[in-house]
């Protein structure tokens, strides 16, 4: 979200967008105007952000999470981490992260969205408010934490199943929240200072590379392209005195991730998941897995592209751009640079990531990669920020031309967009409020027979947002009912279509 990436250099005006001119005494009209409008604006998103995770209440667990409850009960959470590493997928890291919110059955699902939402904005408002300082560039109060917002409510709720991205915490932690979390690494970095600084910051990046590779292969995946990218790209990016650090910096942060992903892929879990999908006998190089997987990410990208309310992020890099200016008292450790050539290169990341991301998934999901879209947000929030710099670099041009239009026009597609997204997520609601009360009521069924020593119970199908659930498909898939016996300490749980 730099947006010292021009050779233009545009000096404050007196109360102009620059800078509102503070020498007449208390502020007020258009100086008053300036320090409001951006905490208006990002009310707007923030809002969204608010009805969401007030609607989380109306989460309950299902799918896998029905598996990893019982496990937490009875062996705490490490015993759910070595459940992962022997059993189940080999993600060190994923299990720690579920346990967290596994340890607190239905108030851990419950709280999750609001935890991770504000966890997410906390950390996108940081590196944005640190990325222009250290590019030494000034903006007005409100405008890091508006750009922040605009991310993460179009990163979350523009998506074709939001429920999935934001609202099932076991897709979350490893698709939504992992490339937060690796993002978030490069804050010390930004922060560092003397040479204490930089050693925290390269500790902390190949720590979380670790970290992250045995969270997410396809985060990892996204990490190593850009990562890369800044490597090979160092002398056209970074200023002499910032460019050997970035380097260095970079290729711990790719060390990190390789030894992480490494510890994954040679776990007997991740063995065992291979097996259960079949993916051991196909390899994801076969011609017909790469064509499979070119196909695929095809139809991910139409819908990507098509989907209107992203222009929200486009909209909030032109206000960036719009209202930042360089300071000469902080050195940028960018160069200057052309805006084509940078949003080619984030572009080419964006798209290698993403094919390379449905490689790795084709072999387990097959042509299910284009309706699996808990997997897509690993490269999504990449594709997002490019948004945004492309927004920086338009905002750029614009301020030269009529700034004031501009302005307005960039705030009325933010509003748009944020007003686009309510209708689906207050529909998204209505569903989860229903699907809570059936799921509560057959609860009360279940732990009232089991208290009066039942064996076997029946058990009815309650569904959100295609979600699976233990007898799906008119009772023709029984996973994960055997979990569900094991939750409320049954022998076996039969099919039911009726509610008790």
């Amino acid at each position: 979200m730099s947006v010292d990436a021009s050779g233009v250099t545009v000096a404050p005006e007196p109360g102009g967008l620059g800078a509102p001119d503070r020498r007449n005494g208390p502020r007020h009209g258009w100086a008053s105007w300036w320090a409001a409008w951006p905490f208006a604006l990002a009310a707007l998103p923030l809002g969204l952000l608010g009805l969401a995770s007030w609607f989380g209440r109306h989460v309950r667990p299902g799918a896998d999470e029905w598996c990893f409850l019982p496990v937490v009960r009875d062996h705490g959470v490490s015993g759910l981490i070595g459940k992962f590493w022997y059993t189940d997928n080999g993600r060190l890291g994923n299990g720690l992260l579920v346990g967290l919110y596994a340890k607190f059955p239905v108030a851990g699902h419950q709280w999750f969205g609001l935890v991770s939402g504000v966890l997410m904005l906390a950390l996108l408002w940081a590196l944005t408010a640190q990325a222009l300082r250290r590019t030494g560039q000034f903006v007005p109060r409100g405008v890091p934490l508006l750009v922040a917002a605009m991310v993460t409510a179009v990163f979350l709720f523009a998506t074709p199943n939001t429920y999935k991205t934001f609202y099932w915490p076991a897709a979350s932690v490893s698709h939504t929240l992992a490339p937060v979390l690796a993002c978030a690494a490069a804050l010390p970095l930004l922060r560092a200072r003397g040479r204490a600084g930089r050693v925290a910051a390269l500790v902390t990046v190949a720590v979380a590379g670790v970290f992250m590779g045995t969270l997410s292969e396809e985060a990892s995946v996204v990490a190593l392209v850009v990562l890369s990218g800044a490597v090979l790209c160092a002398p056209r990016l970074f200023r002499p005195g910032a460019r050997r650090f970035a380097r260095l910096w970079s290729l711990a942060g790719m060390a990190g991730a390789g030894v992480g992903t490494l510890l994954l892929v040679t776990s007997p879990g991740s063995r065992n998941r291979r097996e259960r999908y079949g993916a051991e006998s196909t390899s994801m190089l076969a011609p017909e897995s790469l064509l499979g997987s070119l196909r695929g990410f095809a139809h991910i990208l139409a819908t990507v592209f098509s989907t209107w309310q992203y222009v929200g992020a486009v909209a909030a890099g032109v206000l960036l751009g719009l209202v930042a200016r360089r300071r000469s008292d902080r050195p940028s450790v960018l160069l200057p640079c052309r805006p084509l050539p940078v949003l080619a290169l984030g572009t080419l990341a964006y798209l290698v990531s993403g094919y390379l991301c449905t490689v790795i998934t084709y072999p387990v999901f097959g042509a299910r990669v284009v309706t699996t879209e808990r997997t897509w947000n690993d490269y999504l929030l990449l594709y997002i920020v490019l948004l945004v710099t492309a927004g920086v670099f338009l905002g750029r041009r614009l301020r030269r031309y009529r700034p004031g239009a501009a302005t307005a026009t960039a705030a009325a597609l933010c509003a748009a967009a944020v007003l686009g997204l309510v209708s689906p997520l207050v529909s998204l609601g209505h569903d989860m409020q229903v699907r809570a009360e059936r799921w509560d009521r057959q609860d009360r069924s279940l732990r009232a027979g089991a208290a009066r020593g039942a064996a076997e119970l029946p058990y009815t199908p309650v569904s959100v947002a295609r979600m699976l659930e233990p007898f799906s498909n008119g009772g023709r898939r029984a996973w994960p009912a055997q979990c569900v016996a094991d939750y409320y300490h049954l022998e076996r749980v039969t099919y039911s279509k009726r509610l008790p």
